[in-house]
């Protein structure tokens, strides 16, 4: 299992919110590219990046700094945040990104997504965030009527091979992961699954690393020094 340690984007710093809700965000730090070299030292492999801008507005704001991450470290980088044209997720390649992360795309345009999973498809990564077991859009503000289960089943039938599934209700709370939920989607699906979402432990990486699943992206418990990515990087080699 790889370790994905996260940077969230707003306004070129870096932030965490609480339950998906930009009223409760906390500003880490205005140096994401320190933060990303210090993911590197670590022993990281891989970085998770959302412009939290972009994904309420459908925009690019922050893709500077995301290029600035890229062509200064070593780190394979999934971004996503705002990416909802073919045009956007072009761009993002282009600047390095190794995969481009539909959110509400994917639930709303369809269309695009069966597009760039086909011409795209080891670069193509889906967002679920779950919310009361429903899908969730527009930076997290918009509950859908897309059942958790049977969007992602029908994310592997189109043939995208990387879903990034959060639990909304666990995310920066700091309170443990939603083991229950990604033991299902690693049993019922054989897409490549990726955790998100109140990781806060390095028990919580073993038990996640013990289901097989792609990877686990941990954010707020880094931020606090509840978990050492260099730490987490070894209990799953």
């Amino acid at each position: 299992m790889n370790i994905i340690p996260a940077i969230d984007l707003y306004e070129g710093k870096v932030v965490r919110l609480l339950y998906g809700d930009y009223s409760k965000m906390t500003v880490f730090s205005d140096d994401p590219l320190g933060i990303a070299k210090d993911f590197e030292a670590q022993g990281a492999k891989h970085i998770h990046i959302v412009d939290l801008e972009g994904a309420k507005n459908g925009t690019t704001p922050n893709i500077k700094t995301v290029e600035t991450i890229i062509k200064n470290t070593s780190l394979s980088a999934e971004v996503g945040g705002g990416i909802r044209s073919e045009e956007t997720v072009e761009k993002y390649l282009d600047i390095g990104a190794e995969r481009i992360i539909l959110g509400t795309a994917a639930v709303e345009n369809r269309g695009l997504l069966v597009a760039v999973a086909g011409k795209h498809p080891e670069n193509i990564a889906v967002g679920a965030d779950i919310k009361d077991g429903f899908v969730a859009v527009k930076g997290w503000t918009v509950k859908t009527n897309s059942d958790c289960f049977g969007f992602c089943r029908e994310m592997e039938e189109i043939g995208v091979n990387y879903l990034i599934c959060t639990d909304i209700s666990k995310d920066g709370a700091m309170a443990g992961t939603n083991i229950p939920l990604y033991k299902r989607l690693s049993e019922e699906l054989k897409i490549n699954i990726i955790a998100s979402g109140g990781i806060s432990s390095l028990e919580d990486v073993k038990r996640l690393a013990g289901l097989d699943i792609f990877g686990a992206i941990i954010g707020k418990a880094y931020y606090t020094g509840a978990i050492s990515i260099k730490e987490a990087t070894e209990v799953v080699l």
